[in-house]
């Protein structure tokens, strides 16, 4: 509980201030490797203080509102870092590698990088944690019979397309890319991961003209297309030919 307030508080922090975006980075944000992977992630300081820096993988779940919740690494999850610390001074970059495999697959885990100033000033000491997260995805490709749009609705009075999914199968997949159509206008809306029996619950805002009349979701290989009703419905996904 302690290590998920800290997380909070300094995320917080983090989106109150903008402060930390720029000081401090981690890149890539997000990697996908099949099966197993090698890795590498970037960690920078532009600061002109030296900074410390603590790295430390987490797992993950997602709950259908897009929130994570964090929880220590899962056994079944091998991540071989590098280093797990490192001391930056200012405006330096360092290249922290890592190997991983699990025992099953898909898993999903997020490294930490949790950036701290070595000189600790009177008053309030702030952390940055940065997210490196990765998904190891299985050799099977997800099928598109396992994925389900059971709710597709608009809502006038707010604006926004509702849209429940779920993956109802076993695999790993991630939808690239939602786009909201209203004749030959189309919204397009950030993509996001699609875990084996999870559920999501999307709320898409809509600022185009009149009423929206479909909502599309985007994989690597296929698209799944649902109308858009006024009220809550709960129908059978449309599903195009795949590309």
């Amino acid at each position: 509980m302690m290590r998920n307030s800290s997380l909070r508080l300094s995320v917080l922090f983090l989106l109150l201030t903008g402060v930390g975006a720029l000081a401090q980075t981690v890149s890539p944000v997000i990697v996908e490797y099949k099966e197993k992977g090698e890795g590498k992630i970037e960690l920078t300081n532009n600061t002109l203080s030296p900074m410390v820096v603590f790295m430390q993988p987490q797992s993950f779940s997602i709950a259908p509102d897009g929130k994570a919740i964090y929880r220590p690494l899962d056994p079944g999850i091998h991540v071989d870092l590098s280093t797990t610390s490192v001391r930056l001074e200012p405006k330096q970059s360092f290249m922290v590698f890592y190997k991983t495999h699990a025992d099953t697959l898909p898993v999903w885990y997020t490294i930490y990088a949790t950036f701290s100033p070595v000189q600790r000033g009177a008053g309030v000491n702030v952390r940055f944690m940065l997210p490196h997260t990765v998904y190891l995805y299985q050799k099977d490709q997800l099928q598109k019979d396992d994925i389900r749009i059971t709710t597709a609705t608009w809502d006038p009075q707010r604006k926004l397309v509702i849209c429940e999914v779920a993956n109802n199968g076993k695999n790993y997949g991630r939808v690239r890319e939602v786009s909201v159509q209203a004749g030959k206008d189309s919204e397009p809306s950030n993509g996001f991961p699609l875990l084996p029996g999870n559920p999501r619950h999307l709320e898409i805002s809509w600022t185009g003209k009149g009423s929206p009349e479909s909502i599309s979701l985007h994989f690597d290989r296929f698209d799944l297309k649902a109308p858009l009703g006024e009220k809550t419905t709960t129908l059978a996904s449309t599903i195009e030919s795949g590309h």
